[in-house]
């Protein structure tokens, strides 16, 4: 495999490159240009970044171990919740362009200080977004880090992996801003829809087709095949909860509002839409094959040895030197379009010139990525679950979101402070301090439920709209 890994490498490395000069060349070098990549996005482009963005490591690593070892209930948990998503980009896309500000989307966070007529407003969202999504870059490059030791034991440590993942992404995309995050997240996202079928139909055949590969995993555990699993883990409650947290991610995650707010036209934010919901059907179902493959071949193997044994040491070396070069795409993919995005939030929230402002958020943006990675050093290697807490996290910004949103007044200056208090003591339930089941039901509903109730009670259907313009 050594020789089609290195043609591969080197190929992908000079594509990141020649899309960094590409950007920088074609783009404006003023926050725009830099930051929302001039705002004239096209449809094939928003398709793919988006999907790059939100298809990332976990799909290729997390979403087959998460098959084998809970079952297909799995498929309830991502694949309904993404194409319910679909419906959320299209509202929130018509939303953020009826409430565009004259000086132009600075972001989630400015619209809400705008909205609130509070910056704990833009802080709160800000904070909420650091605090969940730090950790879900963590894992990208941790999850990756873990494959490359495994398959090459005698090579880097894990933690050096990691810091070559990050020195790679930071030079490209501080060089090329975020045009060239975009046209990276196209070949990311040809890449893993490319791999992750050759590997699924590979494990699929070796199964003996469809029935058969369900008939295989009865014999080994019949509880995979229905819910709640054979943890317990797809309960009513959790299937909620990650069904409310998946389905807001459109209006709770900055990489992706960014997103659909600098698409071109209504049109093509619909396309973009659309072609979302078929890449998701597309890019999780290959997903099931590999985890029931491992569910029959690797069953009580650790998730290192399941993963770097199906998607490198039972493929062809083609094909297992492509997973590896689509594995690195796809961490870098996600962790600096959201390290990215928070640069851009934090950017209107800061004082000084444009210039300053614009210095100081790409500043940020290499503290942001210096802090994913240590956190990538002590985090769990359950991806799916890590990627799901941080979901909810970001979720329960949804109410303080949507009544900034369909606010005909300026909302009540609580409801940040609420909000903020939800957060925090969602981060205590995340770590252990709080249990995470009050009453028999799971804190983050109760939590989610509870700022849903406040907003509904600031009745924000009532009044005169508030204005939308900065200052």
């Amino acid at each position: 495999m050594t020789l089609p890994l290195l043609i591969a490498a080197l190929c992908y490395v000079a594509a990141l490159m020649a899309f960094s000069w590409y950007a920088r060349r074609t783009t404006s070098r003023d926050a725009r240009g830099y930051l929302f990549a001039g705002g004239n996005l096209s449809a094939f482009l928003g398709l793919f970044t988006f999907a790059a963005t939100l298809f990332s490591t976990f799909t290729l690593l997390g979403m087959p171990d998460f098959f084998r070892t809970h079952g297909v209930g799995a498929w309830l948990f991502l694949g309904f919740s993404d194409l319910l998503m679909v419906f959320g980009i299209i509202w929130l896309g018509l939303q953020l362009r009826r409430r565009r500000p004259e000086g132009g989307y600075q972001g989630m966070a400015r619209l809400m200080i705008t909205a609130y007529r509070r910056p704990l407003a833009g802080w709160v969202c800000l904070g909420g977004a650091f605090l969940f999504l730090i950790p879900y870059v963590a894992i990208q490059i941790r999850g990756v880090a873990i494959f490359l030791h495994g398959s090459f034991p005698t090579g880097l440590p894990v933690w050096g992996w990691a810091v070559g993942m990050v020195v790679l992404m930071l030079v490209y995309s501080e060089t090329g801003g975020l045009k060239a995050i975009i046209y990276s997240d196209v070949l990311q996202g040809i890449l893993l829809l490319t791999i992750i079928w050759l590997i699924g139909a590979n494990c699929l055949g070796e199964l003996g087709g469809w029935q058969a590969m369900f008939a295989e995993v009865e014999k080994v555990d019949a509880a995979l095949l229905s819910t709640p699993g054979p943890k317990g883990l797809f309960t009513p409650q959790f299937m909620l909860a990650s069904f409310l947290a998946i389905a807001l991610i459109p209006y709770t995650q900055p990489q992706v509002s960014t997103r659909i707010m600098i698409m071109r036209s209504r049109q093509a934010l619909f396309r973009m839409a659309l072609g979302v919901g078929i890449f998701a059907i597309l890019v999780i179902l290959p997903t099931l094959f590999l985890g029931m493959y491992g569910a029959v071949h690797y069953a009580g193997a650790e998730t290192s040895v399941f993963l770097s044994g199906t998607l490198v040491g039972d493929q062809s070396p083609v094909v297992a030197a492509l997973a590896m070069i689509g594995l690195i795409a796809a961490a870098i993919s996600t962790a600096d379009s959201q390290l990215f995005a928070l640069g851009s939030e934090l950017k209107p929230l800061l004082g000084g010139s444009e210039e300053d402002r614009l210095r100081w958020a790409r500043l940020a943006i290499a503290l942001f990525a210096g802090l994913a990675l240590a956190f990538s050093l002590v985090a769990s290697d359950e991806l799916v679950l890590l990627a799901r807490t941080s979901f909810a996290g970001t979720a329960l910004l949804a109410p303080m979101i949507f009544v900034g949103l369909l606010g005909r007044q300026p909302p009540p200056a609580w409801l940040p402070g609420l909000t903020l208090a939800a957060l925090l003591v969602f981060l205590g339930v995340s770590l252990g301090y709080l249990p995470g089941v009050w009453l028999g039901l799971r804190a983050d509903l109760w939590l989610m439920g509870g700022l849903s109730l406040a907003a509904l009670a600031t009745r924000p259907w009532l009044g005169t709209r508030a204005p939308v313009e900065d200052g």
